[in-house]
């Protein structure tokens, strides 16, 4: 019985996904590719998130999305509520992203407050928030290929369809890597997934944060995988990685050319700050100014 209920809940999320597979990033009427940053906003001296600062930054640097990681502040949550009116009317849409079960105690200090591991509770109150607040199209969940022990199929199809129940339109592109992308995951997960969200990181010939040359041909790979039209956001490492190291402003401009390129959207990893990283700062400025209007870097 249980598996016979398992299949028909993947029929019809399967369903769902052929119906409002043109909502993913940069699909829809009048939509534009993704740009934008993710994480690493700036904050207050009470240690809130200054909201005006990082909508300022933003339509600086000419993004049109964030991507705002709920993690290491039990005010994320609030804060981000108080942002979405404000994006809203600054034209900015709105990622949220929340860490799995590797990334939460007691593997790390902090959970995404307040549901932490209730994905099904996170799924309801994304849904119910984003038709108060449009700005929110898109969720997230980071690592998600390192966590599939958790996020198993009938799991990750229950909160699926809890969220589209809600509100059909609401995206979920999940983090997902190179080297766990593979035909066993695109044809267990694909009913799913609006998109994926690639962090770039050459990983098809030898892992780093030095080659921006297998940008093309890694995309090419995962749409091979799920169908040329699926939604691959390049996310690019502004920010150094715990075991790769940093990246360099020349690093970041040319994967960023290369994803305005080939991807369907590009997120920077971390929003940078214009003042103690301004070379990257105004790489990233240049870069999406040079993208905007759905035009293509040459």
């Amino acid at each position: 019985m249980m598996k016979r209920l398992s299949t028909l809940v993947v029929l019809a999320l399967l369903c769902q996904y052929l119906l409002f597979a043109g909502n993913g990033p940069g699909n829809g009427p009048g939509q534009q590719p993704v740009r934008g940053t993710y994480s690493g906003l700036p904050r207050l001296a009470n240690d809130r998130a200054d909201l005006p600062r990082l909508l300022a930054e933003l339509k600086d640097i000419h993004a049109n999305t964030y991507n705002w990681l709920i993690w290491t502040r039990a005010t994320d949550w609030e804060d981000l509520q108080a942002f979405l009116p404000m994006a809203r009317k600054a034209g900015i849409t709105v990622w949220v992203t929340l860490v799995p079960h590797s990334e939460s105690p007691p593997h790390a200090k902090y959970f995404s407050e307040p549901f932490r591991l209730d994905f099904e509770r996170w799924a309801k109150e994304l849904a119910a928030l984003s038709l108060k607040e449009p700005a929110l199209t898109t969720w997230s969940i980071d690592d998600f290929v390192h966590n599939l022990q958790a996020f198993t199929p009938e799991y990750v199809g229950r909160f699926i369809a809890a969220a589209r129940a809600i509100n059909p339109k609401l995206a979920f592109i999940p983090c997902c890597y190179y080297r766990q992308i593979n035909a066993a995951f695109s044809s267990a997960y694909a009913p799913f997934l609006s998109g994926v969200l690639f962090p770039y990181r050459a990983e098809s010939v030898k892992a780093s944060l030095a080659d921006a040359t297998q940008v093309k041909a890694e995309i090419d790979t995962i749409k091979q995988l799920f169908g040329a039209s699926f939604p691959v956001v390049l996310d690019i490492y502004a920010t150094a990685h715990s075991r790769l190291g940093a990246s360099t402003p020349g690093y970041v401009k040319e994967v960023l050319k290369a994803g305005m390129r080939h991807a369907d959207g590009v997120f920077i990893y971390c929003h940078q700050d214009p003042a103690t990283q301004q070379e990257k700062y105004a790489v990233i400025r240049e870069g999406f100014a040079r993208g905007e209007k759905g035009k293509r870097i040459p």
